[in-house]
């Protein structure tokens, strides 16, 4: 398989995770449409949708920008993926059952492992994209250390910790890591050069 071809598959799978989330935004009922008070029990719903939204926006960017620095993958690469596609395809399951029950600790912790376990998926495979680019690789000095990397990891546990005292406690230190990955990370894109593609 291609890197092409892969990063296709990715996008589709990506593309069908959104699309299964959004279906769960259902309108009103017609005798209440007429009001906007009636959007008000929506509300959670679409809080949970917008951050797995944020989620799911950010692990494709960075999953363009990662692939988008390798020539070349294997099956370990391909397997790899994958395990990071099946975590990412629990996001809409975690969040309907959050969005439904998000004062009550278990799917928020839920949620939030499923973060996690899609947080490790991704560094297993960054990983493996470097060794087979060897560690003088542009993706491996793109990455370094990865402090953000880590750190998201260690504020996944805390949050799903955090959920057993306050589901709140879990949402927020979710959201924080969102906010955390959507501020532009420019390790990555300061090794391309200023005319090429991003």
């Amino acid at each position: 398989m291609t890197k092409s071809r892969l990063e296709a598959f990715s996008d589709g799978v990506l593309a069908i995770i959104i699309t299964i989330m959004v279906l769960e935004l259902k309108v009103p009922e017609a005798a209440e449409a007429q009001n906007l008070k009636a959007l008000i029990p929506l509300i959670p719903t679409f809080l949970s949708y917008v951050l797995s939204f944020i989620y799911v926006g950010i692990y494709w960017n960075n999953h363009h920008h990662m692939f988008h620095m390798v020539d070349k993958i294997n099956g370990r690469v391909l397997w790899k993926n994958l395990n990071l596609l099946f975590w990412q395809s629990l996001v809409p399951f975690t969040t309907a059952w959050m969005d439904k029950h998000y004062d009550k600790p278990i799917p928020v912790a839920l949620y939030g492992f499923v973060l996690l376990m899609a947080g490790i998926a991704y560094v297993m495979l960054q990983k493996e994209l470097i060794k087979i680019g060897g560690p003088d690789c542009k993706l491996a000095k793109a990455v370094g250390s990865d402090t953000k990397g880590n750190a998201s990891w260690m504020l996944y546990l805390v949050g799903i910790g955090g959920s057993f005292i306050s589901p709140w406690i879990g949402i927020g230190i979710y959201a924080l890591v969102a906010i955390i990955w959507f501020i532009p990370d420019k390790r990555i894109e300061k090794f391309y050069s200023t005319d090429q593609e991003i």
